[in-house]
This record gives C-alpha cells, sequence and structure tokens, in this order.
C-alpha cells in the first residue's frame, strides 16, 4: 500500500458546481490528510464574466437568468445556500482576482509563513471556501480587493505578506502555473479531480464515495490502476 498519493482539484471559485462539491474535498481533508496531497488549481472559466455571463447569456436573460440557472442547480442540495438576487448588481466581473490572492496565501503555506492546516483543512481551502459561501450565498464582490482583505482577516491572514507576493509577480507565476496544468491534463471544466498523474479525471458532480473509492485503490495500488473500474 502506498504511503501517499498526489491530486490536483481544478475549480472556478464562480461555478456553482464547485461551490456544491466544496464540501467533499473538505471531507477529503479529513479523511486522507495523511495520505493525500491535494493541491488546489484555480482555472478560468470566469476570468471575463461579462463575456461569459453578459453575452453568452444575452438570449436568456443575461446575468439575471444565469442567476436563475444557480439558483435551480442549487434547489437540489440541502448543504448550500444561494443567495435568490445572485449575479445581479455588482456581480463579480472576473475570477482571476480572488484567484491570484489564493495563490498568494498558497505560496504562504508553501513557505511555511502561516499554517499548511487548520482543523484539518488547508487555510487557502478554508478561505476559498468562506469566497464562494460569501458570494453565493451572501452575493459580496469578491473580486473586489477590499473585499478579499475583509476575508482573509476572518481567518487572521497576514495581509501584508499576501500583498507582497501580489506585488512581487509570484503569485500571478502560481496562477500561470495552474493554466498549465489545465492545458497538460486537458481539463476543460469546473470542479476536476485529477489523480494518478492525470490518468484519472473525476469531472463535475462527481459522489463522495465514487471519489473516495478512487482514492483508496490508488492507495492500495498506485500503479494497478484499479481505481478506472470503480
Amino acid at each position: 500500500m502506498s504511503d501517499t498519493i498526489h491530486a490536483e482539484y481544478f475549480t472556478d471559485l464562480l461555478c456553482i458546481w464547485a461551490y456544491g462539491a466544496h464540501v467533499r474535498i473538505r471531507q477529503l481533508h479529513a479523511d486522507y490528510r495523511k495520505q493525500l496531497s491535494l493541491k488546489a488549481r484555480y482555472i478560468p472559466l470566469f476570468a471575463c464574466t461579462g463575456q461569459r455571463i453578459g453575452k453568452g447569456w444575452a438570449a436568456r436573460g443575461g446575468y439575471a437568468g444565469f442567476g436563475r440557472h444557480c439558483r435551480e442547480v442549487a434547489s437540489h442540495w440541502d448543504h448550500v445556500k444561494v443567495h435568490p438576487d445572485i449575479w445581479k448588481d455588482d456581480p463579480p466581473a472576473s475570477s482571476t482576482s480572488p484567484h491570484l490572492f489564493l495563490k498568494a496565501v498558497q505560496l504562504l503555506e508553501d513557505e511555511a509563513v502561516v499554517d499548511i492546516e487548520r482543523d484539518s483543512e488547508p487555510l487557502s481551502s478554508r478561505l476559498a471556501w468562506l469566497m464562494r459561501e460569501r458570494f453565493f450565498a451572501g452575493r459580496m464582490n469578491i473580486a473586489r480587493y477590499d473585499v478579499q482583505c475583509a476575508l482573509a482577516r476572518e481567518l487572521d491572514l497576514p495581509l501584508s505578506a499576501i500583498r507582497a507576493r501580489l506585488d512581487s509577480g509570484q503569485a500571478h507565476a502560481a496562477l500561470h502555473d495552474d493554466f498549465e496544468a489545465q492545458q497538460r491534463y486537458q481539463v476543460t471544466g469546473s470542479p476536476t479531480l485529477v489523480l494518478n498523474e492525470g490518468r484519472q479525471r473525476l469531472y463535475g458532480n462527481v459522489g463522495y464515495r465514487i471519489i473516495q473509492a478512487n482514492v483508496r485503490e490508488l492507495l492500495h495500488d498506485p500503479q494497478a490502476g484499479e481505481a478506472s473500474w470503480c
């Protein structure tokens, strides 16, 4: 049996499906934190919401229509809430800004400037959840830097150190690395969990027991590819 395996999790913060799936990633952290190295990566599906939603959904009601779509999707879940006016009035222009902020926090974790875990979950993952929850349930514009800083303060994160990684371009380089990984693994949507060095990809609204079965089989024998039978 392998001691540890590596996985990469690709999402966009503004993706309703990733919002609903975040609870499964939290459970993975809790169940396999000593055996699973899980790297969060962020992809630019909503890098320009004016293009993706404003123009892409123009025939279906634009931002208001997309908001209705998000509420319909979330109506099947009992573990998350979505604001009735989601995507109306001051919607985020881009997911790139909060993604950069999260990459800066990940860098601080890599450098051991902040504790990697608190309550079995990395602080960067906790901040990602806070951003998602405050946007979808509270309709906060998480593309704004002042909003990002306010949420980081709730977790006692060092704002000066985060700003330094943003100003130096390090966070931008880390986000570009995520984009290159997306291209390398041919990840087309959010959320996507990549396992076994890209040989296994679990895309979309995949149940936790399916994810767990894949992880268990890889831990049992990372070379045999048994997880492909799950």
